[in-house]
């Protein structure tokens, strides 16, 4: 066995990449392939939970075996509208009633991540919980920003980092973990399993984040 694990990240997210090259992690990714449909009254908070989990134990089951240790990160985000699970919207239609029933309300965004070792077989999750506010967009930015099309693979069809749109008026709680992965708790979950990044999580938080890194407080 090698000394240092190899570090998988089982998600093709472009965000959940430059997150882990801002970390100074190497690292590479082996898509996880499992059926993410919700479960049958299935809570946000369960869903995601559940679904980073079977992503990673997915990773590790296909990975050689007796030949490195590794350590697979996935993680999973959902948007809730009054504890109504907002999925990636199905076309520019979908995308254009998400986001005209967000508009000017507080909804949840919920992130689950999960680190799987394979040295001790076990996986170990967090999850974050941050409430979101959005601003009183109108119905012409709504449509610029569908025609766009960064809404069609995003959770509740919208990116809190897009900055032409600027949809977020305000939140309580993590912004990285609203991007799609929360790093704190990524950070201490590769401590368990031996894994430290170059670079601190605040620091990559405050790269991306127009309102502050919820372990340094607001801006």
């Amino acid at each position: 066995m090698h000394s240092k694990p190899v570090l998988i990240l089982a998600s093709a997210s472009q965000r959940r990449q430059q997150f882990f090259c801002d970390l100074g992690l190497a690292y590479t990714v082996v898509v996880a392939d499992i059926d993410e449909t919700p479960l049958l009254n299935e809570s946000p908070l369960e869903m995601t939970v559940r679904l980073a989990e079977a992503k990673a134990r997915a990773v590790a089951a296909r990975l050689p075996a007796n030949e490195h240790d590794y350590v697979i990160v996935a993680s999973d985000t959902t948007v809730a509208l009054e504890q109504r699970i907002l999925g990636k919207p199905e076309d520019e239609a979908d995308a254009t009633r998400m986001l005209q029933e967000l508009r000017a309300r507080d909804h949840i965004v919920v992130s689950a991540v999960a680190v799987f070792s394979t040295a001790d077989g076990r996986v170990r999750s967090r999850t974050n919980i941050t409430t979101v506010q959005m601003r009183d967009y109108s119905d012409a930015e709504i449509a610029a920003y569908v025609a766009s099309g960064d809404p069609l693979d995003k959770a509740g069809a919208y990116g809190i980092q897009a900055r032409d749109f600027a949809p977020v008026a305000a939140l309580h709680g993590c912004y990285a973990s609203v991007m799609g992965l929360p790093l704190a708790d990524l950070v201490d979950l590769l401590a368990t399993a031996g894994v430290t990044p170059a670079v601190p999580a605040d620091q990559v938080c405050l790269r991306h984040s127009t309102f502050g890194c919820c372990s340094l407080g607001p801006r």
